[in-house]
């Protein structure tokens, strides 16, 4: 069983995600707008947040920049905005995965099951290359020993590479490995990311490097 936050203001649609949250297993804390969202997320352990874009007094991608300083919980975007330039703009943000109403109440289950499948794998207590430690038990990452703050998908993204370091992997590869084939996205999403990802490792973002037509490769250089 998982606690999951639930920041959606229409009560039909929230009522709706509880019940299947529920029906899975889950624990379900609701709020209705997202000062109140973050309240509870300050308050309480959450496994994984569901936020809805337009909600009163905060909306969904400024509860996600705040919460992304507080957490690094997966969070799933829930919206009746569509377009290209909003899901890039949530996953800037730090959102791990998207969904445009209407939906499939049953996809959504489907969806917050894998993400917190895929945050609750440890299988080594700590793995380090160059001057990047990560400790998978807290989802720690150290740079030259100093702690930095990833959101889930920038770190999925490092743990990946760094299980894998020499080995050249595609934005398709990269898209159904870490988002899953699902996912609703594009490949643009990928380099956001591993943008995002280079800047916060500082000096060792060098070591994610870009091969042209060929994709990303993850290699400790000098």
């Amino acid at each position: 069983m998982a606690n999951i936050l639930i920041a959606e203001d229409e009560k039909s649609m929230q009522n709706i995600i509880v019940t299947y949250l529920q029906r899975g297993g889950h624990a379900c804390y609701t709020a209705d707008d997202g000062v109140d969202a973050l309240m509870l997320l300050k308050n309480n352990p959450m496994d994984l947040m569901i936020l809805d874009i337009m909600m009163p007094h905060l909306d969904g991608f400024s509860v996600c920049k705040i919460a992304r300083e507080m957490s690094n919980i997966p969070i799933i975007i829930l919206t009746a905005k569509g377009d290209e330039s909003d899901k890039l703009k949530g996953y800037e943000y730090g959102v791990d995965d998207y969904m445009t109403k209407p939906f499939s109440p049953k996809v959504l289950l489907a969806k917050v099951n894998a993400l917190l499948r895929r945050s609750s794998i440890s299988p080594l207590s700590t793995i380090s290359a160059g001057k990047i430690a990560i400790i998978p038990s807290s989802h720690s990452v150290f740079v030259d020993g100093q702690e930095i703050t990833l959101t889930h998908k920038e770190y999925e993204l490092l743990y990946f590479f760094m299980a894998n370091t020499g080995q050249v992997f595609n934005r398709e590869q990269l898209l159904n490995r870490i988002w899953g084939y699902d996912f609703e996205g594009n490949t643009r999403t990928v380099d956001t990311h591993i943008k995002t990802l280079r800047h916060k490792l500082g000096s060792a973002g060098k070591y994610i490097t870009t091969l042209i037509r060929s994709g990303y490769k993850f290699e400790v250089t000098p």
